[in-house]
């Protein structure tokens, strides 16, 4: 399978943050997740695959062949977009399109008019123009996603693009992704960052779950569905089920956990349910249990 992304040992060091050393493959022509809670690395690390912060060591290798050396090489077949203030506030769509125009040789004015049609957001081209600065939070990142969706791009990474948009709108994108993925099939890649998977589960093919800085765990989603198995029982039957429990709940009555799928007799044998979980139960199981692993130290 070939690889958009190989990441080796990547570090870099703040005053009270340390990320790495980081160690991920991106398989080509998929969506990744890169999945944890708010602090666990993502930005920092999307920083560094965009070239918006330098790493302080490691090497990483973009479509077999480029580096993070290549820069001017890679800066039309990537397409970033952050959460926050990605434009200028005082600018308003017209301004986005004619910057974009000029910044990027694979930027699409009319298709970035059909993707702010597409998000209800006018016609870059009117004479009525908002400012980003008025706009809602949701309608300046429907903003930024139709820029950088607007340019002919091999990989595109974004980082938490849903946690602004309404259902409809998160929807919108997930079909916008499998498009992107769909116009040129196996040669475009997707990664993006997100603490709350439920709504972008459709669309995520490939998963990296992080945690203090580190990656705890990666692979596709289907891959790891079949190494981990949702369990739920009684609560009579808790204390046995718990050392074969990676992370768990409980209330007076039952409790539900995750666990290793090569353990599913065992539990079976303790009369609880089995299940194969969502992503979203099975994030939940993992990150829970990088928790309960930093409490411990």
């Amino acid at each position: 399978m070939d690889t958009a992304l190989n990441i080796k040992d990547i570090t870099k060091k703040y005053k009270d943050f340390t990320l790495g050393g980081i160690d991920i493959e991106i398989p080509m022509g998929f969506s990744s997740a890169l999945i944890g809670a708010n602090g666990a690395g993502k930005t920092t690390l999307i920083d560094i695959i965009c070239g918006v912060t330098a790493n302080d060591a490691g090497k990483m290798e973009y479509f077999g062949k480029y580096t993070d050396n290549d820069r001017s090489e890679l800066r039309n077949m990537i397409g970033y977009c952050s959460s926050a203030n990605y434009f200028p506030m005082d600018w308003n769509l017209k301004k986005v399109a004619e910057v974009m125009d000029v910044a990027f040789d694979n930027f699409d004015r009319k298709k970035f008019s059909e993707l702010c049609d597409k998000f209800k957001l006018g016609d870059p081209s009117g004479k009525k123009q908002k400012k980003l600065m008025k706009m809602s939070d949701g309608n300046r990142m429907r903003t930024y996603l139709a820029a950088v969706l607007a340019r002919d791009t091999s990989l595109l990474v974004l980082d938490e693009p849903a946690s602004s948009l309404d259902p409809l709108a998160r929807d919108l994108l997930c079909d916008m992704f499998r498009d992107y993925l769909a116009e040129k099939d196996g040669e475009r890649t997707v990664i993006f960052s997100t603490h709350n998977i439920a709504d972008m589960e459709f669309v995520t093919d490939h998963a990296i779950f992080m945690a203090g800085g580190k990656v705890i765990e990666q692979g596709f989603v289907e891959d790891l569905k079949e190494k981990y198995i949702l369990v739920h029982g009684d609560a009579s039957v808790s204390e046995k089920a718990v050392p074969y429990l990676l992370s768990s709940t409980s209330n007076k009555t039952s409790f539900e956990g995750i666990a290793l799928a090569e353990d599913a007799e065992k539990l079976a044998a303790l009369d609880t349910a089995i299940e194969q979980p969502t992503l979203q139960q099975l994030s939940i199981g993992i990150l829970r249990k990088a928790e309960q692993d930093y409490e411990e130290k």
